[in-house]
């Protein structure tokens, strides 16, 4: 399995990707009407491609034989910012995996390069949205030195998550 940047061409691998990692966690939690406009809006494959294509998105992606697996996404400006302190914050976002792919360390790797990224663009921290309920993933960013910084919500359609904002300070675990 390696790790590399994403291109334009792996726009609708990567939106199945995220579609499918978002159900497979997540989808019992939702009315089919507010899922599938969830999935319409932030997994269309135009819509990941546009993201790829510009200046706010750094997308990971893990790829095992051919086959997209696993993948984050660094987004500048974060969408949080307002909620940290911190100078020139940076937003890790969805950090997915397909079912049969987690607790392979994927995760880790993903990690490890979203922070290296985040080092070597000089922010000062990185912000996370975590539901509030996903305790595996909270565990997960615990480890890495990640704490609370404020309950948020998250839009799946008309339905409103409840969310914790974590933020790791890197120039304090640098």
């Amino acid at each position: 399995m390696i790790l590399r940047p994403a291109t334009i061409a792996d726009a609708p691998a990567l939106a199945r990707l995220g579609a499918e990692s978002f159900v497979a966690a997540f989808g019992h939690l939702y009315r089919e009407q507010d899922l599938a406009a969830f999935l319409g809006e932030v997994h269309d494959p135009a819509a990941v491609a546009e993201e790829i294509a510009g200046d706010e998105c750094t997308h990971c992606l893990v790829d095992d034989g051919g086959a997209l697996v696993a993948f984050c996404k660094l987004r500048y400006p974060s969408h949080y910012a307002h909620h940290s302190a911190a100078r020139d914050p940076i937003e890790l976002g969805q950090l997915y995996a397909l079912p049969g792919y987690t607790g392979a360390g994927l995760g880790a790797r993903l990690m490890d390069w979203a922070l290296g990224l985040a080092r070597e663009r000089a922010h000062e921290s990185v912000l996370l949205s975590v539901y509030s309920e996903n305790f595996g993933a909270q565990r997960f960013y615990h480890r890495y030195g990640f704490g609370k910084i404020a309950d948020i919500t998250f839009p799946v359609g008309e339905q409103l998550d409840p969310e914790f904002l974590y933020e790791l300070r890197l120039g304090e675990n640098a």
